[in-house]
């Protein structure tokens, strides 16, 4: 059982950093006042061009695969302007505007990829690779847990989650961009530009789900197929379970990806196998938890005040 879980590990975290960094994402953007539902297509353009990128460019060099992961972010957070400009300046539905972004982005990256490469599967030749952390990857028990067969994006992941807690919670920045998902009109009339801070959410949620769907396509998938799995649609699940807080999405994002593993490991796993549960049963496990876990939990869960309502300065 520990030699199972041993290897099960890596492949959980592989699939908790690309949801993490993306429920980041959508966490700046919903602290700001903006719902962002579009995340699974702000990953499927990061995906896109992160895969047509390296497939491009890939020369044996590897700073071609972080230019690419770059690239996967820019992109996404371009993309992410259409949101923000239908839900801060047209006061459209954000409801409607995120299901948009997530009908459109699959539509036009594949077309895309069929019209720039003839196919509309764009593969890698490499991604990024494991490692085993010196010193830490020896550590009885936690060392071949956390340290051992490891991706160097998923610790960059971790250190972007200080980075989301100190920006949103001790900064005065970050206290601006809370008063504008809470109280817009009181922060306005302390000479908070709300539409600016709403905007640099959306862009914010853009890019860093940019950045997830690249850690798909570098880590676990290797190929772009006009789709990230739902794992756009999970780490909003994460957001909303980790009630908007870096620490708690951290931990429901880690949740999810462990769920999402098992569905994975059960199709090559003699172990799972051997229980012979369909497959069918493995593949709905993560997103039948994600259910339970938000009626469970849904009582104690309350977001941003003001999050979801377009901002009209003359009603102040």
């Amino acid at each position: 059982m520990w030699e199972f879980i041993v290897a099960m590990m890596p492949y959980a975290l592989a699939f908790t950093a690309p949801m993490l960094v993306t429920a980041l994402g959508g966490l700046f953007s919903e602290r700001s006042g903006v719902v962002n539902i579009g995340l699974e297509g702000l990953m499927v353009i990061g995906a896109f061009t992160t895969a047509f990128y390296i497939n491009q460019a890939y020369q044996g060099s590897d700073s071609t695969i972080w230019i690419g992961i770059l690239l996967g972010g820019v992109a996404g957070c371009l993309f992410s302007l259409l949101h923000a400009y239908a839900s801060i300046n047209l006061k459209a539905d954000q409801v409607i505007s995120g299901t948009a972004i997530n009908l459109l982005a699959p539509a036009l990256t594949i077309f895309l990829a069929r019209t720039l490469t003839g196919s509309q599967n764009i593969s890698i030749l490499k991604g990024v690779s494991r490692f085993d952390a010196p010193i830490l990857s020896d550590i009885p028990i936690i060392g071949p847990l956390f340290f051992s067969k490891m991706y160097l994006t998923t610790f960059i992941v971790l250190g972007l989650v200080v980075l989301t807690w100190y920006i949103v919670f001790k900064t005065s920045f970050g206290l601006r961009l809370r008063a504008c998902g809470e109280h817009p009109q009181a922060a306005d009339s302390m000479g908070i530009n709300v539409y600016k801070m709403r905007y640099f959410g959306v862009l914010a949620s853009g890019f860093l789900s940019g950045i997830g769907g690249a850690l798909i396509i570098v880590t676990t998938s290797g190929e772009f197929n006009g789709s990230v799995a739902g794992l756009g649609f999970l780490a909003l699940a994460a957001l909303i379970f980790g009630k908007w807080n870096p620490w708690t999405v951290l931990f429901a994002s880690f949740f999810f990806g462990f769920m999402k593993t098992l569905g994975q490991l059960a199709l090559i796993n003699d172990t799972l196998k051997s229980f012979e549960i369909p497959m069918e049963f493995y593949n709905a496990l993560p997103y039948v938890m994600t259910l339970v876990a938000l009626v469970v939990f849904s009582r104690n869960i309350v977001g941003p005040k003001a999050a979801g309502e377009p901002y009209d300065k003359g009603k102040r």
